[in-house]
């Protein structure tokens, strides 16, 4: 099981997600390229198995990473057509640049930090960030905070928590959440402030244990989508907008912990 998440895991960066091939059938025609912020790997995957069976005309390639390398890409001309940010203002930034338009940026959730410990590991994420400061915590793993919205959450937390001159020698850092999951996971970390919606996927529930960090010692994470002036078929494009934002996506984002845009969060 270790060895198989950790190639899951490893997808975030990668091309995948489902997709119909269309080899030989006809069926497809129309492509649609999402760049997704690494958070949404497992629960976008279920929400794209929804889009295909109702429109299995189009071919979805879905690529993971962290939200600011994706702003860097798309910025210089990467060819993605609908952008899923773990930070609405990334998107935002891209209808600056004229490279978007604004009634095409979307909220489409909001992201949760969890403080997690693998099998095995002494800290009990129940007593906190705090605990971190242990000396028998040696690495604690995040997404690198240079480029990655959920890294930026997590320094905040550690400040927030009184602890991040203790902790920050022990930092090391994934390129996207999901990378900084994998450490945690592999045994590479000890411990890890990733993402509500990793630790809920399939490949991670029951390992080792989790607690939610506050959701005041952070900044909120509103995440936020758009489809791209570029966008080869703005039309198949807005299907996967639509689908997020369907009660059937909603109902499989909130499944993985996210909050719904506009919801009252509760601590």
């Amino acid at each position: 099981m270790a060895a198989a998440l950790a190639v899951g895991l490893a997808l975030a960066g990668c091309a995948g997600g489902p997709a119909s091939d269309g080899a030989g059938d006809g069926a497809t025609t129309a492509q649609v390229r999402i760049a997704a912020a690494a958070d949404l790997k497992f629960a976008l995957e279920e929400v794209v198995v929804l889009l295909q069976e109702r429109h299995p005309e189009v071919r979805i390639t879905t690529t993971y990473g962290s939200s600011g390398t994706f702003l860097s890409q798309i910025s210089n001309g990467a060819p993605f057509d609908v952008f899923l940010s773990a930070d609405l203002a990334y998107p935002r930034q891209l209808v600056e640049e004229g490279l978007a338009d604004e009634e095409d940026v979307f909220p489409y959730a909001v992201g949760r930090l969890v403080l997690w410990a693998g099998d095995g590991g002494g800290l009990d994420p129940a007593d906190g960030l705090p605990a971190l400061a242990s000396d028998e915590v040696r690495r604690v793993a995040i997404a690198n905070p240079a480029h990655a919205p959920y890294g930026v959450a997590a320094v905040e937390a550690l400040r927030s928590a009184g602890v991040l001159d203790e902790v920050e020698g022990k930092l090391v850092y994934g390129e996207n959440v999901a990378q900084a999951a994998e450490f945690v996971q592999s045994g590479n970390a000890d411990a890890g402030i990733v993402a509500l919606s990793l630790v809920r996927s399939d490949p991670l529930r029951g390992i080792g244990a989790w607690a939610e960090v506050p959701l005041d010692a952070y900044p909120r994470l509103d995440q936020g989508g758009v489809v791209l002036r570029s966008a080869r078929d703005p039309g198949a494009a807005a299907l996967v907008r639509d689908a997020i934002l369907s009660p059937d996506g909603a109902d499989v984002l909130a499944r993985y912990g996210f909050s719904l845009p506009g919801a009252t969060d509760e601590g």
